[in-house]
């Protein structure tokens, strides 16, 4: 009988005992729940704003293009050793990756390209580029900044994560494919899920657009160079004329959409260049004419590519011309590709922090990204963040030498990422619950 009244005893008094709380994602989600709303809040205190303003300032003035971000990439590295948080650099020649979390799955990416233009800024102000033929004029400034200022609030809450977060800063976007060489130095190794965004002009500043599937296109670039006999323009039968067999290519290039792709399959096939000739009564020994081709699928790109060459060297040899054709690797793009539910998740995140009605379909278009390297391979999103300010005057477009940045767009753009990743991380448990020894990153 003793017994028994002990063995009740102990049962009543471990019944009132605190239970120990253990760190799992059902916590986390309540954490973050209360968290993320905070996040923008955090992003708008002028410390914040100002400390992210510089930063884009500062890269502003000191343009590198791809592959050459040494500069801009000592930037974020310092910025990354005053948060304390880890990295890996070089990769990809500039990149840099870094880390905040346990350093164990799951694990989800971040994405800020750093590259510049080549090109004149036209922009008289007082943070002008420094270096004459080189401009940041498609808002990478802006997005290395934003995504800094991700890492600061979620360097805050480290020890709240359940996961690990991977910060991309990732060199030559603009036509060096420098996320395909990401993806080949490893850096997104283990991770399941990637976010960017990119500043835009078409949308006003606090609403946001993206769509499930396909956003940006494939895209790739060729030139043909078209040989001839030249001679004198007076004895035209003494020559083979290149002028006249490239003016029969590009004409006939233009029935390849036309009359051969199904009109609901957009692509595009535009000549931007034809080089030729120097005098005006010379027929020269040859012709070089270039472009671009786009379509928004696998399948599509790759028929039309085979049938641009087929075209210019067959159209050639009509003209007693022959012809070489050359397309440029680097600076092919697949299919940007939104993953369906990584969109869902997009448009929840996003509209409790602005607002359902400030979370728009963005319209498809032609234009490419190389953040499709990234969506081929693993889940992936990509959304537009719009900075448009009507009192403001209208902002210049990408790629223009009067392009600017409304700056008031950093806190959205920081606390989206901050967002973005921390839901993910609470709503996705780790997959696998005994990974291979080392096969994770130990830089935590």
């Amino acid at each position: 009988m003793a017994f028994l009244k002990l063995i009740f005893l102990i049962f009543i008094l471990h019944s009132f005992m605190p239970i120990p709380i253990s760190s799992t994602p059902s916590l986390n989600k309540e954490v973050f729940a209360q968290i993320r709303p905070d996040f923008l809040d955090f992003a708008k205190k002028p410390e914040i704003m100002d400390w992210m303003v510089g930063i884009r300032r500062k890269i502003h003035e000191n343009p590198e293009l791809g592959y050459e971000e040494f500069e801009t990439s000592k930037l974020i590295r310092a910025e990354l050793d005053l948060m304390g948080i880890p990295y890996k650099y070089p990769v990809a020649v500039t990149g840099v990756v870094g880390y905040i979390g346990t350093g164990k799955p799951p694990f989800v990416a971040l994405r800020a390209d750093m590259d510049a233009l080549a090109m004149e800024e036209l922009v008289e102000w007082e943070h002008k580029s420094k270096f004459p033929g080189k401009m940041h004029a498609c808002g990478h400034d802006a997005h290395v900044a934003m995504l800094l200022g991700a890492a600061k609030m979620l360097q805050e809450h480290r020890n709240d994560l359940q996961g690990t977060i991977v910060l991309i800063f990732q060199p030559a976007e603009e036509g060096g494919g420098g996320a395909k060489k990401m993806l080949d130095a490893g850096a997104l190794d283990n991770v399941d899920a990637i976010f960017a965004l990119h500043v835009s002009t078409k949308f006003p500043i606090g609403v946001v657009a993206s769509r499930p599937g396909p956003i940006l296109a494939a895209t790739s670039f060729f030139e043909a160079v078209i040989n001839g006999k030249g001679g004198h323009a007076a004895l035209p039968q003494h020559t083979v004329d290149p002028i006249l067999a490239a003016s029969n290519v590009i004409v006939s290039l233009q029935h390849l959409v036309s009359r051969e792709a199904d009109p609901l399959d957009s692509q595009v096939v535009s000549i931007g260049k034809f080089q030729g000739g120097g005098a005006f009564n010379v027929i020269p020994d040859s012709v070089t004419i270039g472009g671009t081709f786009r379509t928004f699928s696998k399948e599509s790109f790759v028929q039309l590519k085979q049938r641009i060459e087929e075209v210019i060297t067959k159209q050639a040899s009509v003209q007693r011309c022959n012809a070489k054709v050359i397309f440029h690797e680097n600076s092919s793009y697949p299919v940007c590709f939104n993953n369906k539910e990584l969109h869902e998740h997009f448009r929840k995140v996003a509209g409790e922090m602005l607002g359902v009605q400030n979370v728009v379909e963005a319209v498809v278009n032609m234009g490419g990204e190389d953040f499709a390297f990234f969506s081929e391979v693993i889940p992936g999103l990509f959304f537009f963040l719009g900075m448009k300010n009507e009192t403001q005057g209208p902002l210049q477009s990408g790629h223009s030498p009067y392009y600017t940045v409304n700056e008031d767009v950093f806190p959205y753009g920081a606390a989206l990422h901050a967002s973005l990743a921390t839901t993910y991380l609470s709503e996705n448990p780790p997959k696998h619950t005994s990974p291979p020894e080392g096969s994770f990153h130990d830089e935590l």
